[in-house]
């Protein structure tokens, strides 16, 4: 087997030499690179600002940055509609600039793994312009999904079908055909039947691998390869349809072919690249993402999904630490990212007002009329959840503002919104602009430190009371908890299971790890008995030595 060396890691010596199983156990920092730090003053995060915050990085301790999409695009969904997936927006940075955020993430031991979206590209993407340029039936159109109308003039879309952010999945263009988009009508899914997109796409993954890059996390990973008949299913068959392999649009089993191909890729490097899926469906399909022949690790987001419920955390964390091994990979623990409404704010609401749905909820009023949240019963709950979620097996995905404890911003003027998801159902969802707004690292300045000028999202003024320079003096603080427990995970950290430990309290989770330390979480409200030992680090004070409500503890025997 030919193996490829990417920048900066060629002649290290064996012992230094970099462990091809580091993304099993890391701690994963999502970076949403339009709200993390804004270098240039436009208003808009980028890749120096990335940069300038490698210290801030390395002492949090994490053990790799994922970047969520930085290519060229119109923004019609944050970044997911790429017009280029080699380059980089000019509003964020060049590729110079790039090459040198990795080469300062490298120096601060902080490994990078990338977005990448194969299941659509923008519409003012080369290939589409091509096709739109072509006439019906030529091959620049066969790389994405066209179909004449229904109708006796083909007025009418192929199929009743809904796009993800609502309104109609089918668009017509001049020339009376139809291409179907998943998403947004700006996003046309590409034809992963098309020799040329799977090749392009390996291509891409070189391209990058060659940077640095270390892996990559597959945006809609089971969408991609669809087989739609010439009569195409209803929208209300569709939602019938098992996700069982045959589902015309979903999780099909050819889905694999593609990152099988993939793999041959990965494995052409040293230490190989791996994938994590991003793959919402039913937990037992997962394990086949995951696999070594395939991307390596595939999200499991049933925690996320989950309720602050001592048995609801206890089945799924017993449920996939078994199907990790089942598929010969590790566990990917994530509470929020940068699509669903973040858990500080999550844990604070009652269950009437959450609702259902990973694209954000309108939870800041009960009927239009008074606020619901009970921001400090989320935090301590965000952060007892965080502790529980940081001494499990597998890899911690956190995103960007959670160490801060920031909750979601719910007073975001429409005109101000950016989401497709709320302009095309904002009678169900306000979208997920709120759980992007760029971070607060100083208490005042225009955009509270995030750039000179001011933020593309608008900042409340309560966020000045999370920022990270309020938050570096505050031994107690949110972020100081963050970067202790990271700091602790490295020493602690082992592969291999857990051990529960029955406590006599079902309203309380305790479990132990290799090396016999234990982390007790106490999902209740009274404060219950501690087992003997030391304590490395509580979520909240103990009170005279026992565990509160809302809390988790490490001991070490």
């Amino acid at each position: 087997m030919t193996f490829r060396t990417a920048p900066g890691e060629s002649g290290l010596p064996a012992e230094l030499a970099v462990d091809p199983d580091w993304w099993r156990q890391a701690a994963v920092y999502q970076i949403y690179p339009r709200s993390f730090a804004d270098a240039d003053g436009n208003g808009i995060g980028d890749l120096r600002g990335i940069t300038s915050r490698g210290p801030y990085l390395r002492d949090l301790g994490v053990d790799a940055v994922w970047l969520s999409p930085f290519y060229p695009s119109a923004l019609a969904d944050g970044g997911y509609d790429v017009d280029d997936y080699r380059d980089v927006d000019p509003r964020i940075g060049s590729l110079d600039d790039f090459d040198a955020m990795a080469a300062a993430l490298s120096a601060a031991g902080i490994k990078l793994v990338v977005d990448i979206v194969p299941n659509h590209s923008s519409d003012r993407h080369a290939w589409f312009r091509e096709a739109l340029a072509a006439p019906p039936g030529s091959p620049a159109r066969d790389r994405y999904i066209f179909r004449e109308g229904d109708g006796p003039d083909g007025s009418l879309p192929p199929a009743d079908w809904t796009s993800a952010f609502g309104g109609p999945a089918w668009t017509r263009v001049p020339d009376g055909q139809w291409y179907l988009h998943t998403f947004a009508r700006e996003q046309p899914d590409l034809n992963w039947d098309h020799p040329q997109v799977r090749e392009d796409f390996l291509r891409t993954l070189r391209f990058w691998s060659d940077r640095g890059v270390h892996g990559f996390r597959v945006d809609v990973a089971n969408g991609l390869v669809k087989n739609l008949p010439e009569k195409l299913p209803s929208q209300a068959e569709l939602d019938a349809t098992p996700q069982d392999g045959h589902h015309p649009l979903l999780d099909r089993d050819e889905v694999h072919e593609v990152y099988e191909a993939w793999r041959g890729v990965f494995d052409e490097y040293d230490p190989p690249r791996f994938g994590v899926a991003e793959a919402w469906m039913a937990p037992e399909r997962r394990a086949r993402y995951a696999s070594p022949r395939g991307l390596g690790q595939a999200f499991n987001f049933d925690l996320l999904e989950a309720n602050f419920d001592a048995g609801e955390f206890r089945e799924i964390v017993t449920f996939n630490l078994e199907s990790a091994r089942k598929a010969g990979s590790s566990c990917t623990w994530v509470l929020s990212n940068h699509d669903v409404v973040r858990h500080a704010t999550r844990y604070g609401l009652p269950h009437s007002v959450r609702g259902e749905g990973r694209i954000g909820v309108r939870w800041l009023l009960n009927g239009g009329r008074e606020p619901v949240l009970d921001a400090a019963a989320g935090l301590r709950r965000a952060r007892a959840a965080t502790l529980f979620k940081l001494a499990l097996p597998g890899s911690a995905y956190l995103y960007q503002g959670e160490e801060l404890g920031l909750h979601e911003v719910a007073e975001i003027p429409d005109g101000a919104r950016q989401d497709p998801a709320f302009f095309r159902g904002r009678e169900v969802s306000v979208g997920r602009d709120g759980c992007r707004v760029p971070i607060p690292w100083t208490a005042q300045g225009p955009s509270l430190g995030f750039g000179p000028g001011q933020a593309h999202l608008p900042q409340p003024s309560w966020f000045a009371h999370y920022a990270v320079s309020v938050q570096e003096e505050d031994q107690g603080s949110t972020l100081n908890l963050y970067r202790r427990a990271l700091e602790l995970r490295r020493g602690l950290r082992s592969e291999g299971s857990l051990e529960w430990v029955e406590t006599g309290a079902g309203r309380v989770l305790a479990f132990r790890r290799p090396g016999g330390w234990l982390c007790v979480t106490n999902f209740g409200d009274l404060p219950v008995d501690l087992p003997e030992g030391e304590v490395l680090l509580s979520s909240a004070p103990l009170t005279g030595g026992r565990l509160p409500g809302d809390t988790t503890v490490w001991l070490r025997p």
